[in-house]
């Protein structure tokens, strides 16, 4: 083929991605702006009244009560003092400076975690990476993150710097991030957990001491708020919401929503051990993708409330899912993209709203619960991969390994490119 015609069937090429991915873009963001259940960034007019609040009128941080709802600060203190930034800033400053840091993390983590799938399959990797971008701004974890103005893909990306030192072997610093996460909200600390439980002697005591400087620092800083929040406010449960409201997607959500109610905390913590025991079962087999996976699911589980937004923690595990049904065999294939399909469908769905209102009968418990349902399939079908299976399969972002498959992919993607 001469050379200048081959050029014109590589440059086609990419028109037709650049139309097929402007054409993408454009559906994913008509489909966002439409959609109902803005939610109106109210998180971030919490942290916003709140900060102000404190460091502004000299009141509680935990005294404040946003207007017009029974919701207030629910962090701990160091976290106000990383959100101190926001006195800079007016209201619509602080809403366009929460989403543009939440793309920024969700790029980041996205980037890392799909590119080396990308690698390996030998696609090309800005047309994945997009691609992947689209699917995850569907996600209704994702979609509430961001309207709500939450800080939990931050946290999530910030738990991910370990994972990617764990993983690129820089083991001797990691921790710091899993630890300074867990200092501004609790749920990260069960990576500690995890680290422990994994024999990471050494990232668990950096994020343990990383956790607990940052605590005692802001102690220092407020006594005050410290004492309250570590007496009281943390024990107030009355302060996060309502256990059986249709958007907490826990384990004590199903049981809340039972009617009547189930009684006592017993079959709570029953299924906590439960799930607890047979996490420690997996993570003590895997790797350490697979393990932050799971670690991710199992704090959305065991959390008394873990609201949809919250399971921003589960998406890490749908994209092992998509993973395992590309390297599934042949015979197992079809029905491993069938799962992975409807599992992501569903949490694109918002179908528990549907029960917002009343979440009796049996078609109430099964729909008004379909995430807890998710997260529970992606619990007990996330592969257990070992490290040494996981580097044979290239499913670690080694370097070597990401230029073997970069290396082997060339002749395929220049003979599509000729075909077309």
């Amino acid at each position: 083929m001469p050379i200048a015609k081959w050029m014109s069937s590589v440059m086609e090429t990419r028109r037709r991605r650049r139309l097929f991915l402007a054409g993408l873009v454009t559906v994913v963001a008509v489909f966002i702006a439409v959609i109902p259940g803005k939610r109106g960034w109210f998180d971030v007019g919490v942290y916003y009244g709140a900060i102000h609040h404190w460091f502004e009128d000299g009141g509680s941080l935990y005294d404040y009560i946003k207007p017009d709802s029974t919701y207030g600060f629910t962090y701990p203190p160091f976290a106000a003092l990383c959100m101190l930034p926001m006195l800079l800033f007016t209201w619509h400053q602080a809403v366009a400076v929460s989403v543009v840091l939440t793309a920024f993390a969700s790029a980041v983590l996205l980037y890392w975690l799909v590119d080396p799938i990308a690698q390996r399959q030998g696609w090309n990797r800005p047309f994945t990476f997009v691609i992947a971008a689209c699917m995850f701004a569907l996600l209704e974890p994702v979609r509430d993150t961001v309207s709500f103005g939450q800080v939990n893909l931050l946290l999530l990306a910030l738990v991910y710097v370990d994972y990617r030192l764990l993983t690129t072997g820089r083991e001797r610093w990691a921790g710091f991030a899993i630890g300074l996460a867990a200092a501004i909200k609790l749920t990260p600390a069960i990576f500690i957990i995890y680290l422990l439980l994994t024999k990471r002697t050494r990232p668990a005591l950096i994020a343990i001491a990383t956790a607990a400087t940052a605590t005692l620092f802001a102690a220092q800083v407020d006594p005050t708020q410290s004492l309250v929040f570590w007496t009281d406010a943390l024990l107030d449960t009355n302060r996060v919401g309502v256990f059986a409201y249709v958007s907490n997607q826990s384990l004590q959500g199903v049981l809340a929503r039972l009617s009547p109610p189930t009684p006592g905390t017993i079959f709570w913590a029953i299924a906590v051990a439960a799930t607890l025991w047979i996490w420690f079962k997996k993570i003590r087999q895997s790797d350490d993708r697979s393990g932050f996976a799971l670690t991710g699911i199992i704090a959305c589980l065991i959390s008394p409330i873990t609201w949809v937004h919250h399971l921003v923690w589960v998406i890490p595990a749908l994209i092992i899912m998509g993973d395992t049904a590309l390297l599934a065999p042949p015979e197992r294939k079809a029905r491993a993209k069938k799962l992975a399909i409807w599992l992501y469908a569903a949490m694109c769905s918002s179908v528990v709203w549907l029960w917002g209102a009343n979440s009796s009968g049996i078609y109430g418990f099964i729909g008004s619960n379909t995430y807890v349902w998710v997260t529970l399939i992606l619990f007990f079908t996330v592969p257990v991969v070992t490290a040494q299976s996981a580097t044979q399969t290239s499913l670690l972002p080694t370097p070597r390994l990401a230029l073997q498959s970069e290396i082997a992919a060339r002749p395929r993607r220049v003979s599509e490119l000729i075909r077309r």
